[in-house]
Order: C-alpha cells, then structure tokens, then sequence
C-alpha cells in the first residue's frame, strides 16, 4: 500500500459519515468552539468537527466527546487551575 492509499484510508476511516445524518448535507471539517457547562461554570473550547453546511449539525470524534466529559467533570468539581480564566459571564432577567 502506497502512501496516497494510507492517506485515503485514513482519510475514510477517520469520517464516519459522508453525509449529515440530520439532513443528508455535505459535512465539511472546521475548527469550532463548542460551550461546556458543569455546575455554574462555563468553558470555551476550540475543538474540531465534521459541520454539516447546510443544517449545522456538529459531529465530533469519540476522542473529542471523552475530552469534553473530563472538562465536564472539572467544571463540576470546581477543578479549574489549569483553566485560563478569560472573562466573566452574566444572568440577566427580561420580564416583558
């Protein structure tokens, strides 16, 4: 096996869906910030993920889904010392 076959196997194998399983779109890889909540913390976390361009359905790796669940747990714990701190966040009540 040559070198452009590894890569289109790896290329496959790493997808696991050639379409969006919402709507049937063209899925596209992006870099995209995904919001995490635990307790009443709140982290920002710049990941990658297959983006569906016509829904906007986000798809992330097993890897990527077990990283957000230990940021999940911290958050929760209040575990955060390795976190950069990087503004403060508001809740606001609108009463019409």
């Amino acid at each position: 096996m040559d070198k452009l076959e590894k890569e289109d196997m790896m290329k496959h194998a790493k997808k696991p869906f050639d379409q969006c399983p919402v709507c049937g779109g063209e899925i596209v890889e992006k870099e995209v910030e995904k919001l995490l909540r635990g307790g009443v913390d709140t982290a920002v976390v710049k990941v990658h993920a297959d983006v569906c361009l016509h829904c906007g359905e986000r798809l992330y790796s097993q890897e990527t889904v077990k990283h957000f669940e230990k940021i999940r747990e911290k958050l929760e714990r209040r575990v955060v010392d390795d976190f950069e701190l990087v503004g403060q966040s508001f809740q606001v009540a609108i009463s019409c």
